[in-house]
Protein backbone atom coordinates (compact mmCIF):
# COMPACT_ATOMS: atom_id res chain seq x y z
CA UNK A 1 0.00 0.00 0.00
CA UNK A 2 2.64 2.71 1.12
CA UNK A 3 4.36 2.05 -2.26
CA UNK A 4 1.22 2.54 -4.25
CA UNK A 5 1.05 5.68 -2.30
CA UNK A 6 4.42 6.96 -3.63
CA UNK A 7 3.94 6.36 -7.23
CA UNK A 8 1.09 8.20 -7.02
CA UNK A 9 2.09 11.29 -4.82
CA UNK A 10 5.05 10.89 -7.77
CA UNK A 11 3.02 10.30 -10.83
CA UNK A 12 0.59 13.50 -9.42
CA UNK A 13 3.59 15.85 -9.29
CA UNK A 14 5.12 14.64 -12.49
CA UNK A 15 1.59 15.29 -14.42
CA UNK A 16 2.07 19.24 -14.91
CA UNK A 17 5.41 18.14 -16.65
CA UNK A 18 3.71 16.01 -18.84
CA UNK A 19 0.69 18.27 -20.05
CA UNK A 20 3.61 21.03 -20.75
CA UNK A 21 2.58 23.15 -18.18
CA UNK A 22 5.20 25.72 -16.81
CA UNK A 23 7.21 25.83 -13.37
CA UNK A 24 6.77 28.90 -11.37
CA UNK A 25 10.77 29.62 -12.45
CA UNK A 26 9.76 29.07 -15.65
CA UNK A 27 6.78 31.56 -15.57
CA UNK A 28 9.10 34.33 -13.04
CA UNK A 29 11.67 34.15 -15.96
CA UNK A 30 9.33 34.98 -18.86
CA UNK A 31 7.84 37.43 -16.82
CA UNK A 32 11.70 39.32 -15.97
CA UNK A 33 11.62 39.27 -19.21
CA UNK A 34 9.17 40.74 -20.34
CA UNK A 35 9.83 43.92 -18.29
CA UNK A 36 13.07 44.00 -19.47
CA UNK A 37 12.93 42.66 -22.54
CA UNK A 38 16.87 43.59 -23.49
CA UNK A 39 18.16 41.85 -20.76
CA UNK A 40 20.34 38.64 -21.64
CA UNK A 41 20.14 37.22 -18.48
CA UNK A 42 18.73 37.70 -14.59
CA UNK A 43 20.44 37.42 -10.81
CA UNK A 44 18.73 35.52 -8.93
CA UNK A 45 16.22 37.21 -6.32
CA UNK A 46 18.74 39.65 -4.19
CA UNK A 47 17.81 41.01 -0.73
CA UNK A 48 19.43 44.13 0.26
CA UNK A 49 19.59 46.85 0.42
CA UNK A 50 15.81 46.01 -1.27
CA UNK A 51 14.69 42.87 -3.01
CA UNK A 52 15.14 43.16 -6.33
CA UNK A 53 16.25 41.20 -9.36
CA UNK A 54 19.50 42.03 -11.63
CA UNK A 55 19.27 42.10 -15.65
CA UNK A 56 22.31 41.49 -17.31
CA UNK A 57 23.21 42.29 -21.10
CA UNK A 58 25.92 40.46 -22.62
CA UNK A 59 27.85 37.19 -21.58
CA UNK A 60 30.72 35.98 -20.44
CA UNK A 61 33.47 38.80 -19.50
CA UNK A 62 30.98 41.66 -21.82
CA UNK A 63 28.04 40.96 -19.38
CA UNK A 64 26.73 44.21 -17.96
CA UNK A 65 24.44 45.77 -15.40
CA UNK A 66 21.15 46.79 -17.32
CA UNK A 67 19.00 47.74 -14.80
CA UNK A 68 16.78 46.11 -12.01
CA UNK A 69 13.34 44.16 -11.45
CA UNK A 70 11.23 44.41 -8.82
CA UNK A 71 7.97 44.04 -7.24
CA UNK A 72 6.07 47.00 -6.14
CA UNK A 73 4.26 44.94 -3.25
CA UNK A 74 7.94 44.28 -1.61
CA UNK A 75 8.59 47.87 -2.26
CA UNK A 76 5.67 49.57 -1.53
CA UNK A 77 3.38 47.21 0.23
CA UNK A 78 0.93 49.55 2.13
CA UNK A 79 -0.15 50.97 -0.76
CA UNK A 80 -3.55 49.31 -1.32
CA UNK A 81 -6.33 49.83 -4.52
CA UNK A 82 -9.71 49.81 -4.32
CA UNK A 83 -9.48 45.92 -3.34
CA UNK A 84 -6.59 45.49 -1.74
CA UNK A 85 -2.54 45.46 -2.82
CA UNK A 86 -1.60 45.08 -7.01
CA UNK A 87 1.21 43.00 -7.34
CA UNK A 88 3.53 44.79 -10.22
CA UNK A 89 6.57 43.74 -11.57
CA UNK A 90 8.69 46.71 -12.66
CA UNK A 91 11.79 46.48 -14.74
CA UNK A 92 14.01 49.94 -14.73
CA UNK A 93 17.08 50.73 -16.53
CA UNK A 94 20.59 52.25 -15.14
CA UNK A 95 19.27 55.74 -15.78
CA UNK A 96 16.01 55.34 -14.16
CA UNK A 97 14.00 54.55 -17.03
CA UNK A 98 11.02 51.86 -16.69
CA UNK A 99 12.01 49.19 -19.38
CA UNK A 100 8.22 47.12 -18.45
CA UNK A 101 5.57 47.04 -16.51
CA UNK A 102 3.04 43.99 -15.63
CA UNK A 103 -0.03 43.52 -13.41
CA UNK A 104 0.71 39.89 -12.20
CA UNK A 105 -2.07 39.67 -9.61
CA UNK A 106 -5.03 42.16 -8.39
CA UNK A 107 -8.19 41.24 -6.90
CA UNK A 108 -10.11 44.49 -8.26
CA UNK A 109 -13.46 43.75 -9.21
CA UNK A 110 -13.51 46.19 -12.62
CA UNK A 111 -12.47 43.12 -15.06
CA UNK A 112 -11.97 45.10 -18.49
CA UNK A 113 -12.26 48.42 -16.92
CA UNK A 114 -9.21 47.82 -14.63
CA UNK A 115 -5.46 47.83 -14.26
CA UNK A 116 -4.71 44.32 -16.08
CA UNK A 117 -5.72 45.34 -19.31
CA UNK A 118 -2.06 45.58 -21.71
CA UNK A 119 -2.37 49.09 -22.33
CA UNK A 120 -2.39 50.22 -18.96
CA UNK A 121 0.50 48.68 -18.45
CA UNK A 122 2.36 49.80 -21.58
CA UNK A 123 2.15 53.05 -20.84
CA UNK A 124 5.09 53.05 -17.98
CA UNK A 125 7.03 52.10 -20.40
CA UNK A 126 9.98 54.55 -21.33
CA UNK A 127 8.60 56.52 -18.22
CA UNK A 128 11.48 58.09 -16.56
CA UNK A 129 11.61 57.84 -12.60
CA UNK A 130 11.53 62.17 -12.17
CA UNK A 131 8.14 62.31 -13.99
CA UNK A 132 4.93 62.76 -12.06
CA UNK A 133 2.75 59.30 -12.52
CA UNK A 134 -0.21 61.86 -12.50
CA UNK A 135 -3.24 60.20 -13.57
CA UNK A 136 -5.09 62.34 -15.97
CA UNK A 137 -1.81 64.23 -16.79
CA UNK A 138 0.81 61.94 -17.92
CA UNK A 139 -1.17 58.79 -16.87
CA UNK A 140 -4.36 57.63 -18.37
CA UNK A 141 -7.04 57.39 -16.25
CA UNK A 142 -9.24 54.23 -16.64
CA UNK A 143 -13.39 54.83 -16.50
CA UNK A 144 -14.58 53.19 -13.19
CA UNK A 145 -11.25 52.55 -11.65
CA UNK A 146 -9.86 55.70 -10.73
CA UNK A 147 -8.41 54.54 -7.00
CA UNK A 148 -6.84 51.77 -8.44
CA UNK A 149 -5.01 53.22 -11.10
CA UNK A 150 -4.30 56.07 -8.71
CA UNK A 151 -2.69 53.62 -6.38
CA UNK A 152 -0.97 51.24 -8.93
CA UNK A 153 0.77 54.81 -10.27
CA UNK A 154 1.47 55.27 -7.21
CA UNK A 155 3.73 52.26 -6.34
CA UNK A 156 5.17 52.00 -9.66
CA UNK A 157 6.41 55.33 -9.14
CA UNK A 158 7.65 55.24 -5.32
CA UNK A 159 8.97 51.77 -5.51
CA UNK A 160 11.05 53.08 -8.77
CA UNK A 161 12.30 55.51 -6.92
CA UNK A 162 12.98 53.69 -3.75
CA UNK A 163 15.16 51.34 -5.57
CA UNK A 164 17.08 54.28 -7.95
CA UNK A 165 18.02 55.76 -4.35
CA UNK A 166 19.61 52.14 -3.32
CA UNK A 167 20.70 51.34 -6.54
CA UNK A 168 21.44 54.09 -9.11
CA UNK A 169 24.25 56.18 -8.99
CA UNK A 170 23.13 59.98 -8.60
CA UNK A 171 22.63 61.59 -12.37
CA UNK A 172 25.50 63.75 -13.59
CA UNK A 173 24.91 67.72 -12.64
CA UNK A 174 24.37 69.46 -15.78
CA UNK A 175 27.27 71.45 -17.17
Amino acid sequence: MRTVCVVLLIAVGLLPLAFGQTTPASVLQTQLKKVFPTATEFSPKQSSPVPHFIAYTGTGEARSIAGYVFWTTELEPFERAYDGPIKILVGMDTKGILTGVIVTEHHEPYGNFSVDTPQFSAQFRGKNIRDAFKVGSDIDAISRATISVTSASRAVRNSARRVARQLLAPPEPAR
